[in-house]
């Protein structure tokens, strides 16, 4: 199955390598050029994982028209919200029988699509040739070919088990599973619960704390999930609790970390100049999933306040005096 994985970061970069090392031919993109010739050149993306070394099957490629060609299967791994202005130069590169898998986990914020629905938007192709891969995989662990596991959502069946034949090795193993909705609501709502835990984390609160807001924040998860079709098993799984877990404990989670620092008193500015000018998803995803529960009429008190502290400037402070202050009700 020719793959290429469209986008050079550290998790695209990573999915590559497990491609690679699962049998399947596959290339990279890299926007910038230098970027490509340093991955050919030293097999190492020294702007990602500079402490990684690259199987040197792993062709990396600048140009989007030579990275597609002949693709039969094509892996967006460029953030949620630049995926559509990516998929627009994409789009008549793709081949029209190719199979579209995203990496992306958040919302459109102008839309409130998923990353799915966006591609087929986007690019014109239809919905069963679209999937995700969701789970818990912090990307510098799947790349040192720590023992992961993921979930591979297409409503192709056939399609998914393709896929996952083609990423399948020693150390990472992918599930199918036939809930695209329940796969990316979990991905898109986990990052914004971590950003959550951080603050907590930053704020000096202890594990009593942050233990709450994961069951909670998969509660409002959950509540989302179900109201836009999504299977509550799907939530409780890989790619629900187990991303969420990941992503809300570890030091290696962005989101976790970005929150860290605006529980511990910075500003949003001062965050990101602290993570390499990088924003956390979960930062624009708030946003996002916070209209979309509205759309739905769904409550989600956790992403409401992020949102707030993140765009509105509410305190940390008030924002947890904001929780605490809601009426009791039945779990």
């Amino acid at each position: 199955m020719k793959t290429v994985v469209m986008g050079a970061g550290s998790w695209g970069t990573a999915v590559a390598k497990v491609f690679v090392e699962a049998g399947t031919d596959t290339r990279i993109w890299a926007r910038r050029p230098e970027l490509a010739e340093t991955i050919n050149r030293d097999h190492v993306n020294p702007d990602y994982l500079p402490d990684i070394e690259l199987p040197a099957e792993l062709h990396a490629v600048s140009e989007p028209s030579e990275a597609l060609d002949g693709a039969e299967l094509v892996v967006a791994g460029v953030p949620s919200q630049s995926l559509r202005s990516n998929l627009t130069r994409w789009r008549e590169h793709i081949p029209s029988d190719a199979t579209v898998i995203s990496l992306a986990k958040g919302v459109e914020s102008d839309t409130l699509l998923r990353m799915s629905e966006v591609i087929a938007d986007a690019a014109g192709i239809d919905p069963d040739r679209i999937g995700v891969l969701s789970g818990p995989n912090l990307a510098r662990e799947v790349a040192a070919g720590q023992p992961a596991a993921t979930v591979i959502g297409f409503g192709d069946e056939e399609r998914a088990r393709r896929v996952q034949d083609a990423c399948t090795t020693g150390y990472f193993r992918p599930y199918t599973n036939t809930d695209v909705v329940g796969c990316e609501i979990g991905g898109a709502a986990k990052n914004v619960i971590a950003l959550a835990c951080g603050i907590a984390s930053g704020a000096g609160l202890g594990e009593n704390t942050l233990a709450a807001i994961i069951t909670r924040g998969l509660a409002e998860t959950t509540r989302l999930g179900i109201a836009l079709g999504a299977r509550p098993e799907t939530l409780a799984g890989l790619a629900g609790v187990g991303d969420l877990v990941a992503t809300c404990s570890s030091p290696l989670s962005r989101n976790r970390s970005f929150g860290a620092r605006l529980g511990e008193g910075c500003s949003l500015d001062e965050a990101q100049a602290a993570t390499n000018g990088q924003v956390a998803e979960g930062v624009k995803s708030c946003t996002s999933v916070r209209a979309l529960a509205i759309k739905a009429g769904v409550e989600m008190p956790l992403t409401d306040a992020v949102h707030q502290v993140c765009h509105e400037g509410l305190s940390v402070g008030d924002a947890i005096s904001s929780l605490l202050g809601r009426s009791t009700r039945a779990e």
